[in-house]
C-alpha cells in the first residue's frame, strides 16, 4: 500500500494554497475508525464478569474470550494493505465500518463462547483493518508539516474510544447495579455494553461516503480527472496537476510491490528497517498497555476495590491518556519521534517496576477463603461475618494500594504521550515508498499477535505466578525497548515520504 507522495512533497506554496478545513474535517472522518478501534478494545474490560457469568469460563476460556478479537486484528492489518491497493482505501474502511456493526450487535446477542467469539472476531478484522488504514490515508491527504501532528489525531481517537468505553461501562453498571444485572428490555446490562457502539459505528459508515479516495489511488486506477478533482480541493488547482504529475512519475519509476521488497538483497535476510518497524509494533505490546486497558476492572477488583471503584478508575485512566496523547500531538513534529520513544520507554520501566513493587508486598487470598468474623483488608474493605470471598483478592496496605494506583495511571501517561501515537506515527512514514504497504501489513501482523499473546497469557501469568511476576515482565520489556529505540530506530521528523530509506 504505497503512499500518495504528492503531499509529502508539498513545500510553502503548497501551505498556502492547502484547504485545511477539508484536510482536517477528512482526517477527523478517517480516524472515526480510530475511535471505534478504541471502543471495540476498551469494552471488553467491564463485560468480564458477564462473560464468566453467562459462558461459565475459567481463567483460560475468560482470556479467549477477551483475546479473541486479536487474532481478527491480526488477519485484518495483514490483509488490509492489499486489498486497499485493489479496492481502495475508502472502500476498505467502508467494509471496515460495516464489521464494526455487525461485531457490535452480535457480541450482545451472543449466548455462548462460540458465537461471541466469532462476533468478536468480525470486529477485530475491522479494527486491523482501521488500524493501519487511517494512518497511512491521512498520511497520504496531509501536507508533510502536519503530517505527525494529523496522524496522532489517531491515537487520540483510539483514546478517546476506550474512555467512552471505559464511561458508559460505568454510567450503565452504576445505573443497572453491576454488570451482570439486567438492565433495558430484560438484557443483562454487559450486553448494552457491546450495543452502545452501534451509534459511532453507524456515523462512521455513513460519514465515509462524503470524503474522497486517495489520489494516488485513483491515478493508480487510470482516474486521472478524479485524482485531480480531490488534489484542487486538498491544496488548489494549480498545485493539483503539478501533484498528479509528481505521482505518476514516481508509479513510472516503481515496479509492483511484492513481499520479497522486504528482503535485502545485497546483504540477505530481512531489511533492517522491517525489523525496526516489527520491533517497534512488537514492543508497543510488550510493556502491557493493554492489559490495563482490556482487564482494568479485574485487576483493581483483585486488590480489594468494588466493581463501580475499579470501573470509574477506568474512566479517570482514560482521561489521563486523552491528556498525554494531545501533549503528544503538540509537540510530536517539534521534539521528534525518538526522542519521544525514548522518554516514554524509560518513564514506562520505572512506573512499571513501582507497579510490580506494589504488588510484591500483597497478601494473596485465593477465591473461596473463607474470612474471620468482622475480617476488614489492609486496603480497608470490611467483610461480614463468615463472608467467602467469591474471587481471589490481593490484599495491600493503603499505601501500597496507592502507589499501585498512581504509578499505573502514570504509567498510562507516558504510553500515550510517546509509544502509543508515536510507533503508528512511524509505521505511516519510515517505510520507503516502495515497501509501505507490505512494510506496514508486516508489522501490523506482528503488533496484533503481541496483543493477543500479552492479553491472552496475563489471567494465566496473574494466576499462576501473581501479579508481580507479570508487571516485572512488562517493566522489563520496557527497559529493553529503550535500547532498541536507541541503537535501531531512525528519526523521521521533517523528511518528506520519498526521502525515507530501507
Amino acid at each position: 500500500m504505497a503512499n500518495l507522495s504528492a503531499p509529502g512533497a508539498a513545500g510553502s506554496a503548497d501551505a498556502e494554497q492547502a484547504n485545511m478545513g477539508f484536510i482536517i474535517t477528512t482526517a477527523l472522518v478517517a480516524t472515526i475508525g480510530g475511535f471505534l478501534f478504541g471502543y471495540d478494545s476498551g469494552v471488553i474490560n467491564g463485560t468480564v464478569d458477564g462473560l464468566r457469568g453467562a459462558f461459565g469460563s475459567e481463567d483460560i476460556g475468560t482470556g479467549f474470550n477477551v483475546a479473541s478479537m486479536l487474532l481478527g486484528c491480526a488477519i485484518g492489518a495483514a490483509f488490509a494493505g492489499r486489498a486497499a491497493d485493489i479496492f481502495g482505501r475508502r472502500t476498505m474502511m467502508i467494509v471496515a465500518a460495516v464489521f464494526f456493526v455487525i461485531s457490535a450487535w452480535g457480541s450482545g446477542v451472543a449466548n455462548s463462547s462460540g458465537e461471541f467469539i466469532v462476533f468478536r472476531i468480525l470486529g477485530g478484522l475491522a479494527v486491523g483493518a482501521a488500524s493501519v488504514m487511517a494512518p497511512a490515508y491521512i498520511s497520504e491527504i496531509a501536507p508533510a508539516r502536519m503530517r505527525g501532528r494529523l496522524t496522532t489525531i489517531q491515537q487520540i481517537a483510539i483514546i478517546s474510544g476506550l474512555f467512552f468505553s471505559f464511561l458508559a461501562n460505568y454510567l450503565l453498571a452504576n445505573a443497572a447495579g453491576g454488570s451482570t444485572a439486567e438492565f433495558w428490555l430484560g438484557f443483562q446490562t454487559w450486553r448494552w455494553m457491546f450495543w452502545v457502539e452501534l451509534i459511532p459505528a453507524i456515523i462512521f459508515f455513513i460519514a465515509l461516503f462524503r470524503i474522497p479516495e486517495s489520489p494516488r489511488f485513483l491515478v493508480i486506477k487510470g482516474k486521472t480527472d478524479q485524482a485531480e478533482a480531490v488534489l484542487t480541493r486538498l491544496f488548489g488547482a494549480e498545485a493539483a496537476k503539478m501533484k498528479v504529475e509528481e505521482i505518476r512519475a514516481s508509479l513510472a519509476s516503481d515496479h509492483k510491490p511484492k513481499l520479497s521488497d522486504l528482503l535485502d538483497r545485497e546483504k540477505g535476510g530481512v531489511r533492517l528497517i522491517v525489523w525496526a518497524g516489527i520491533g517497534l509494533a512488537v514492543f508497543q505490546q510488550l510493556v502491557g498497555i493493554n492489559v490495563v486497558f482490556y482487564y482494568g476492572a479485574v485487576l483493581w477488583q483483585s486488590v480489594g476495590l468494588s466493581e463501580g471503584d475499579a470501573l470509574m478508575i477506568n474512566v479517570v485512566s482514560g482521561a489521563l491518556s486523552i491528556a498525554a496523547v494531545i501533549a503528544g500531538l503538540m509537540v510530536i513534529d517539534k521534539v521528534g519521534r525518538k526522542p519521544m520513544l525514548l522518554i516514554g520507554s524509560f518513564g514506562m520501566a520505572v512506573t512499571l517496576g513501582l507497579v510490580a513493587y506494589a504488588f510484591s508486598t500483597g497478601t494473596f487470598l485465593a477465591a473461596g477463603t473463607v474470612l474471620e468474623p468482622g475480617t476488614v483488608l489492609a486496603s480497608g474493605t470490611a467483610y461480614p461475618e463468615g463472608a467467602v470471598l467469591s474471587s481471589s483478592v490481593l490484599d495491600l496496605r493503603p499505601s501500597m494500594g496507592l502507589l499501585a494506583l498512581v504509578a499505573a495511571n502514570v504509567y498510562v501517561m507516558f504510553f500515550n504521550f510517546s509509544w502509543g501515537p508515536v510507533m503508528w506515527v512511524m509505521l505511516g512514514e519510515m517505510f520507503p515508498n516502495q515497501i509501505r504497504g507490505s512494510g506496514l501489513a508486516v508489522s501490523g501482523f506482528a503488533q496484533w499477535i503481541a496483543n493477543f499473546a500479552i492479553t491472552m497469557s496475563f489471567p494465566i501469568m496473574a494466576a499462576g505466578l501473581g501479579l508481580m511476576a507479570a508487571y516485572s515482565f512488562y517493566a522489563t520489556c520496557a527497559l529493553i525497548s529503550f535500547f532498541f529505540v536507541l541503537v535501531i530506530v531512525r528519526e523521521t521528523r521533517g523528511k518528506e515520504l520519498e526521502q525515507m530509506t530501507g
